[in-house]
This record gives C-alpha cells, sequence and structure tokens, in this order.
C-alpha cells in the first residue's frame, strides 16, 4: 500500500520537472570537425573585386541546451593557416602588417550567448573575438543552422554558416589606406556530438 503512495507523488514530481522545463534540459557537447570547419574573410580590393581568403585550421568545442536556449563557444583559430590561394599574399597577411601569425599564432572566438529561433535553431551568436592580442565584440548572424544524425560516425551532427561585418581597425590592423576597414568574415561549422 506504501508502494501506491509513492505513485501520486512521483509523478507529480515528474510532472512538475516536465513543466519547468527540467526534465528534458540537457546540455550537449559539440566537438569542432576541422575538415568542415573553415574560417573566411571578404573585403574589397581596389573597390573592384572581393579579395577572400581563409583560415585552414581550427579546433574548439560548442555546447548547446535548445530546450533551454543556452550555448557557448570555444573556438581557435589558427592565423598561422592563412590561405588566400597566392603564397606571396598568404606571406604578406602574416606579417606584422595584418595578422602578425609570428606573435598571435592563435585567435580566439568565445561567447556565452546565443540567440535562438522559434524552432530552437541558432540565430545569432554574440561573443568576442581576440587577435592580434586585442579583443573586441563580434556578432555572427546565422545564414543556415541545421542538425542530423552522421551516417560515417553515428553521431548527431549540428552547424550552419554565420556572418560578421566587422572593423579590421578594432583589432589594430591598419596598414595600406586602400583596404576598407570592413571586413566581413563567413564561419562554415560543423561540430560533431560527444
Amino acid at each position: 500500500m506504501r508502494a501506491l503512495s509513492l505513485i501520486p507523488a512521483t509523478a507529480m514530481a515528474l510532472l512538475a520537472a516536465f513543466f519547468t522545463g527540467n526534465a528534458l534540459a540537457e546540455t550537449e557537447t559539440y566537438t569542432i570537425d576541422p575538415t568542415h570547419t573553415f574560417v573566411y574573410f571578404e573585403v574589397m580590393h581596389y573597390k573592384t573585386a572581393t579579395v577572400r581568403g581563409r583560415f585552414d585550421k581550427t579546433e574548439g568545442s560548442v555546447a548547446l541546451d535548445r530546450q533551454a536556449r543556452h550555448g557557448q563557444a570555444d573556438i581557435t583559430i589558427h592565423t598561422t593557416s592563412i590561405n588566400s590561394g597566392i603564397p606571396a599574399f598568404d606571406g604578406m597577411l602574416k606579417s606584422d602588417k595584418f595578422f602578425d601569425a609570428a606573435n598571435h599564432p592563435q585567435a580566439r572566438f568565445t561567447s556565452s550567448k546565443f540567440a535562438f529561433t522559434e524552432d530552437a535553431g541558432i540565430a545569432a551568436i554574440d561573443g568576442t573575438l581576440t587577435l592580434r592580442g586585442k579583443t573586441a565584440a563580434v556578432r555572427l548572424k546565422a545564414r543556415h543552422f541545421n542538425c542530423y544524425q552522421h551516417p560515417v560516425v553515428q553521431r548527431q551532427v549540428c552547424g550552419g554558416d554565420f556572418v560578421a561585418e566587422i572593423n579590421r581597425r578594432d583589432w589594430g590592423i591598419s596598414s595600406y589606406d586602400v583596404i576598407p576597414d570592413d571586413v566581413r568574415l563567413v564561419i562554415q561549422i560543423e561540430a560533431v556530438r560527444q
């Protein structure tokens, strides 16, 4: 009889947890997939054409609780991995005139403020970017976001394309006035649930 009397109390506790969002809330940790994650930059060249490059090496993790609408990100970008497709230009970009890769071989983006859509997708991520020893705020807007079950690794993968408009002078990159201050960052990211 005593066991039966525990059932209503247990059921009520589970219902209370469910309606307060505690029953299903779960933070999931994702590790960056370096073969599907790249940071691109775009800038105008003499007001004529867009020059593009990318950083080929990234690492980091994302913690995501879509029900509680909370997320955290910690991404490291290796500035020494810059790739414009033109070796001589890569050398210039690595120099102290731009990314100063010898003294600052890594950049880092961190965030604990995610904005979610109604269906628990990611709309934007607000964080800070540390580059060349300077830190400034960056807002990444999602162009796409999706999660899927990866057929090869048999785990959930989440990712998307995120875009930010930044001013290069915020990080002390001021050489060559013929280059506009406005730079577009495009981050293609996929991360695997652990």
